[in-house]
C-alpha cells in the first residue's frame, strides 16, 4: 500500500459531491477561462462577473493560470474560482493551494480520481465513454464533465447515459455555443455547461470588457 493509499479524505465524497451539485447548479454556465496576460486577470473576471457569470473555471493552459487563481482567491473572494485542465496530482495539489474551490480535468488517470478522493475540495473528472464513468464511479464519483461534448455524442449520450447510470448528471463541455446551449441545459441530467463564446479572443486582446459583459448575460438569458 503506498502512501497516497493511506491517505484518508477531511470531507466525504457525498459532501463533495453536494459542493459540485451547488456549485454547478448556481453557475449554470462555467466559462473555461484561459489566462493569456497577467494584466487581464481582473478585469476579465470583473466583466463576466457583473454579466452574471461569478463562478469562474480558470485553465492551467497558460504559464498564467496558478497566478490567475491565487489573485482571484485574494482580491474577487465573492467569485467561486475553481482550476480546469488539471493533469496530475501535482498540478491538483498547486492549484488547491492556491486557493481553487474546485477543479476540472479534461480526462481521468487513476492517480488523478484518487488525489480527488484525498482532497477536501470537489474534482469534476472529465470522461467521455461509459467505461471511464465506470472507472469514477466506483470511487464514488457521481458529477462528470463530458469532454469533448459534441464529438463525444453530445446531447444524444448524455440522454444515453440516463439509462444505466440514473443517480450521474454532466457538465458539458467541448462545441457548447449559443445555437446548441438550450438542447443541453434542459436534459435532466444536465447540471451546467461549460463555454468558451463569451471570452472571444478579439474582445480580450482589445480589451473589450464591455462586449465580454454583453455575451456574458446573454448567455445566462438562452438558459432561461
Amino acid at each position: 500500500m503506498t502512501t497516497h493509499e493511506l491517505k484518508q479524505p477531511g470531507i466525504s465524497m457525498t459532501d463533495k459531491i453536494a459542493r459540485i451539485d451547488q456549485i454547478c447548479t448556481q453557475a449554470r454556465i462555467l466559462p473555461v477561462i484561459t489566462i493569456a496576460r497577467e494584466e487581464d486577470i481582473l478585469p476579465l473576471a470583473d466583466a463576466l462577473a457583473a454579466g452574471g457569470i461569478k463562478t469562474l473555471e480558470v485553465t492551467l493552459r497558460s504559464e498564467h493560470g496558478l497566478k490567475a487563481i491565487k489573485v482571484l482567491s485574494e482580491q474577487r473572494p465573492e467569485l467561486c474560482v475553481g482550476a480546469g485542465t488539471v493533469l496530475d496530482r501535482n498540478m491538483f495539489a498547486a492549484v488547491q493551494a492556491a486557493g481553487a474551490q474546485f477543479v476540472v480535468t479534461p480526462g481521468i488517470t487513476q492517480d488523478i480520481l484518487q488525489a480527488g478522493v484525498e482532497s477536501d475540495i470537489p474534482l469534476l473528472p472529465g470522461i467521455s465513454t461509459p467505461s471511464e464513468i465506470m472507472m469514477g464511479y466506483t470511487l464514488g464519483y457521481r458529477r462528470f464533465k463530458l469532454f469533448p461534448a459534441e464529438i463525444s455524442g453530445g446531447v444524444a449520450a448524455i440522454k444515453a447515459f440516463a439509462g444505466p447510470f440514473g443517480d450521474v448528471r454532466f457538465c458539458p463541455t467541448g462545441g457548447v455555443n449559443p445555437g446548441n446551449v438550450k438542447s443541453y441545459i434542459t436534459l435532466p441530467n444536465v447540471m451546467c455547461v461549460g463555454g468558451t463564446w463569451m471570452l472571444d479572443s478579439g474582445w480580450i486582446k482589445n480589451r473589450d470588457w464591455a462586449r465580454v459583459q454583453a455575451c456574458s448575460a446573454e448567455a445566462l438569458a438562452l438558459l432561461d
